[in-house]
């Protein structure tokens, strides 16, 4: 798990942020006031090549959904961290983020120009900003993760964003297993169809994480994590 909180910020709506977190910390995501949605990517900070992989994240662990137990995966069959709390059961890496076609079309047009801080910010956007402070472009882009947002098909494949899924309160708590560039939003998840545009901010804190000991559940969740936390203590060998 994870203890003895070491920073607090709250995200507000529409925003976007960065950082590098160290290997022992923890981040812990909790969405204030519900129906949030922080879409989220991940790449080394030591070799910004490597980066997320939904994909694999995913099939590795036979799931389609995001809970506690699961572990984040690069391109590389590593794992950027663990999920090692989470209070709501369902989260999705499959739908991507938001443009700002999509948001204008659904929305309205605004810009921060004209409206300030009441402007439609968009997901993509969102993270091109951050992203170019590492030197990173359109091309870096991968299949990120939407904390708090759940999709479910219908009868006929269809996918759609449940409603009312997250709660005020939600918690989730990622616990990094080697340095990472976290990049984030709170935009609206590209498959929202509130009428009007969502604004929900989400707490942020960055926690000392208790050690790995053997028994670690989300080590031992599936047979493929533990082969993803041998890959990273040959990568920490060689530090």
């Amino acid at each position: 798990m994870a203890s003895e909180a070491l920073y607090e910020y709250t995200l507000p709506s529409a925003s976007h942020w960065s950082l590098r977190l160290r290997r022992g910390t923890a981040l812990e995501l909790t969405d204030l006031e519900g129906d949030a949605n922080l879409g989220m990517l991940f790449y080394n900070p030591e070799n910004l090549l490597e980066r997320y992989n939904a994909p694999d994240t995913l099939k590795c662990q036979h799931t389609f959904k995001l809970t506690r137990g699961h572990c984040l995966y690069s391109d590389m069959g590593r794992i950027f961290a663990s999920v090692v709390e989470d209070t709501l059961g369902w989260h999705e890496t499959l739908c991507g983020t938001s443009n700002a076609q999509r948001v204008a079309e659904r929305w309205g047009k605004r810009d921060y120009q004209n409206d300030q801080n009441q402007w439609h910010q968009d997901g993509l956007s969102s993270f091109l900003v951050e992203l170019e402070k590492y030197g990173l472009g359109p091309k870096d882009m991968a299949a990120n993760l939407n904390w708090f947002s759940k999709v479910a098909p219908d009868t006929d494949g269809n996918l759609s964003l449940a409603q009312n899924h997250s709660t005020a309160g939600s918690k989730v708590v990622l616990r990094f297993e080697m340095d990472t560039l976290v990049v984030m939003h709170s935009c609206p998840h590209p498959m929202s169809e509130a009428v009007d545009y969502p604004r929900k901010p989400v707490g942020i804190r960055i926690l000392k994480a208790d050690p790995v000991s053997d028994d670690d559940y989300c080590m031992n969740f599936r047979p493929e994590n533990r082969r993803g936390f041998e890959n990273n203590r040959l990568y920490h060998l060689g530090a």
